[in-house]
């Protein structure tokens, strides 16, 4: 396809197009369940190629392509749109997701996914939090170690700020890897597909309080919660509120799960709400 149009991988924009069509199969099924098929409606961002885009045209309802590069857009247009595939050319970052989305239906599951480009997992991981309450289910290909620090355990090497921003609204699982012979060109890195499955409620809101305990906790991971959270609240307060959550401020921020930053966000909300 790139070939007869003159075209090749875009650096600038992360390409590396899925190929290898076993893996775009089990992506299909993993976005639409057999159960689903003909019901749900798929988003799609960064659709490439259209490697997967024609694999869910065969089992969702509808699905609409996200692609940034105004080159391959007219080649998707050509190939894949109809009445069940719809074309948009924009930025994943910035689109409107939950309108491209649509309202809740019952019976037909809303499913957010796409193989992300490497420089820019950060931040569609934080979009993807941001739409939690929007979908009903997210499957991305990231880099495998990206999809290790999202199944990670409290205490390990992988546990960090990332981990506990994404647990706090979905519940991860790793389905499958794929190595970089899937993909055209092939990156230097493995990769994988992960699952991720609002949490009905989240475990923790996003909120300006909770963002500066979990940086605060892993921007020092070798500090002690009491000198690593110096700068969220006075020690009194802080103190008090790390006992009133069940908090050690002996402990270090990789050992806290993210229950353990919620009580402490709620902790401290009620008691700055008495002074």
């Amino acid at each position: 396809m790139l070939r007869e149009a003159g075209l090749r991988p875009k650096k600038s924009f992360g390409q590396n197009f899925l190929v290898a069509e076993g893996i775009a199969r089990a992506i299909a099924v993993a976005c639409v369940h057999d159960d689903e098929v003909g019901a749900a409606r798929v988003l799609e961002i960064g659709a490439g190629t259209g490697a997967l885009t024609r694999l869910l045209a065969e089992r969702a309802r509808s699905v609409v392509a996200v692609e940034r590069d105004r080159d391959l857009v007219p080649l998707l247009q050509r190939d894949l749109a109809s009445d069940r595939v719809r074309i948009v050319e924009a930025d994943a970052q910035s689109v409107d997701l939950a309108a491209l989305l649509g309202p809740s239906e019952a019976g037909s599951p809303r499913v957010l996914c796409g193989n992300l480009p490497y420089s820019i997992t950060g931040s569609l991981m934080r979009m993807a939090v941001e739409h939690a309450a929007a979908v009903d289910r997210i499957v991305f290909m990231v880099q495998d170690e990206v999809a290790s620090r999202l199944v990670a355990q409290p205490g390990t090497k992988d546990w960090g700020a990332l981990t506990v921003f994404v647990r706090a609204a979905l519940s991860p699982r790793r389905l499958l890897r794929a190595p970089p012979g899937a993909f055209h060109p092939p990156p230097d890195v493995t990769s994988a597909v992960v699952e991720l499955t609002p949490l009905r409620p989240p475990r923790a809101v996003e909120t300006e309080r909770f963002r500066a305990l979990v940086k605060g906790a892993f921007e020092a991971r070798r500090k002690t919660l009491r000198n690593a959270w110096g700068r969220v609240a006075p020690a009194p307060l802080l103190a008090e509120a790390a006992a009133l959550a069940g908090v050690s401020l002996d402990a270090r921020g990789e050992t806290l799960d993210v229950d353990a930053f919620a009580r402490m966000e709620t902790a401290l909300i009620e008691l700055s709400s008495r002074r």
